[in-house]
This record gives C-alpha cells, structure tokens and sequence, in this order.
C-alpha cells in the first residue's frame, strides 16, 4: 500500500509493454479456461496453475465488470501467434488466450498452464510470464505477471528495469484439497489508476 498525495491507498500496477504476440486471431470459445479447447478431449500439457485475484481502484474499492484479458506462452515456450518463430512445438490443447469480466466485487479467475521462458534473440531469454489487459470503465492497463523465483528473472529483457517490479511477481502455492490434483494458484490484485 502507498499514499500518494493523500488520495492513493493502494498503489497502482505498474504497466508493461504488449508485446508482440498479442493474438490476431481470438479462440472462438475464449473463456476463463486455457487449457481446454472446444471439439477436443485432451488437456494442455504443463504444470495447471490459477491465477485469482481482484481488481481494485487506487483507493482500494473493487472494480466490477472490468475485462481481462490474458494470453501466454503454453508449458514449451511456444505462442499460437504465426510471427512465433521458436522451434518449440505447438500444444494443440492450448488456447493461449482467455477473456472474462470481473464479478460484483471485481473478482476474477483463470486456468492456464505455467508459460514457458523463450529465446528473443542469440543471447537473451524471455522470463516465465502472462500478459494482460485490464479495461475499466475509464481506464486501461497493459501489464505482465511473473513468477517468484525463476532463474530468469533478473536477465529478462523488461522485468529488471520495471518500477515496483515486485508488485507484478507472484508465489505459487498448492490449491486446497478437494481441487485439481496437483495444480497450483497465484493470488495477485491488479490495481488501476482509475476505474
């Protein structure tokens, strides 16, 4: 929490660029699940994860019906974008892209898989990452989520020069029992400067 001239509590999420994977062509059952896709029976390959969390307005009160937006790298490293040159191979029960609207108290929910890191160039590396895209009703933000502990972290090409970068990684935990077996959650609020 950060008071900026006495009308923030909370500080707002910092932004992050793009990219350029953002997809051109969106899933037609784009929904809060990217790890199943409509017609096919297979999962996507990798480490189940939820990503959970809030979206709120700097003075701390949640934002509903935001639209998020996410898309990702699957378990390989690979994007389902055609400028994604890397040689890794394409998970066909991936989407890659997922999109929902927050409930009354600004809540939102996401199953995915954690993204693999990937080559940009000879000599530099992409941590482990998810984009997003938050729209208000007056206000939208670009930013990225990474997680805690990658070794890759401090040698991404964004993340190291990025004010506030913790407020944008988080911890994996177990889920509760009872969940998907095996999978893990990332709890992270998103904060806009206006709603």
């Amino acid at each position: 929490m950060e008071a900026r001239h006495g009308s923030f509590i909370r500080r707002p999420t910092p932004e992050q660029p793009q990219g350029p994977f953002y997809p051109l062509t969106k899933p037609a059952d784009a929904d809060a699940d990217l790890t199943t896709v409509k017609g096919k029976k297979g999962r996507a390959q990798g480490q189940i994860i939820q990503v959970k969390g809030q979206v709120l307005s700097a003075n701390g009160k949640p934002v509903p019906d935001a639209e998020i937006e996410i898309w990702q790298a699957n378990t390989f490293g690979r994007y389902t974008h055609p400028h994604d040159t890397n040689p890794a191979p394409l998970d066909p029960n991936f989407k890659g892209y997922g999109v929902q609207r927050t409930d009354e108290e600004g809540r939102y929910l996401f199953k995915t898989v954690k993204p693999g890191p990937y080559q940009v160039s000879a000599d530099r590396f992409r941590t482990r990452h998810i984009h997003f895209i938050v729209t208000g009703k007056s206000s939208r933000l670009i930013t990225q989520m990474y997680f805690s502990g990658e070794p890759l972290n401090s040698k991404d090409p964004i993340l190291p020069n990025t004010p506030n970068k913790e407020d944008l990684i988080v911890k994996l935990t177990p889920l509760a029992e009872g969940s998907t077996p095996d999978a893990l959650i990332a709890l992270w609020d998103i904060v806009l400067w206006q709603t």
